[in-house]
């Protein structure tokens, strides 16, 4: 549709509004109407049954996890004590080096136990608030494992943290 300018007098061509409105809300109400709500599959409201009690009467004890302590400097944030299940380890460079040695002892004191024993153990991490986080990321490098001959040998995979301290 070609537009002539048949208005010499400079007036503005205005384009109505209203019959663009009545479109839009045709489109709406015709979206609308066509719209297939779909419900959601299956039936989530299920009683399950309750399963019957094992058949062996002794149960195996939940091994306690080792408990890595790591204390903060509150002035810096640096690490001041190292603690593994209570023993300290050092606050210097090579007290990760004594944490993975002491964990290392550890796992093959498990070993002996049985490969099911060295599978649940798990190692619990409790950092004070304020502590940098290269320390936390050693700590958890010092208890999963060891690089020997650029092969990863592994000695707990299961690593938890504590509860968070506040800061004091």
């Amino acid at each position: 549709m070609k537009i002539r300018n048949r208005n010499e007098g400079g007036e503005k061509i205005e384009v109505q509004m209203a019959p663009m409105i009545d479109v839009v809300f045709q489109l709406l109400i015709f979206f609308m109407l066509t719209l297939k709500i779909i419900e959601p599959e299956g039936n989530f409201d299920i009683n399950m049954p309750l399963g019957a009690p094992e058949t062996s009467s002794v149960t195996e004890p939940d091994l306690p996890p080792f408990k890595v302590r790591m204390e903060a400097d509150p002035a810096t944030g640096a690490l001041s004590q190292l603690l593994f299940n209570g023993q300290p380890m050092g606050n210097d460079s090579t007290a990760f080096q004594r944490l993975n040695l002491e964990i290392f002892k550890s796992v093959n004191a498990l070993k002996a136990a049985g490969p099911d024993a060295l599978e649940k153990q798990e190692v619990e991490i409790d950092p004070d608030f304020g502590l940098h986080y290269k320390n936390i990321i050693e700590a958890i490098s010092a208890c999963s494992g060891k690089m020997v001959d650029g092969k990863m040998v592994r000695y707990i995979s299961r690593i938890k943290f504590a509860p968070i301290r506040e800061e004091n």
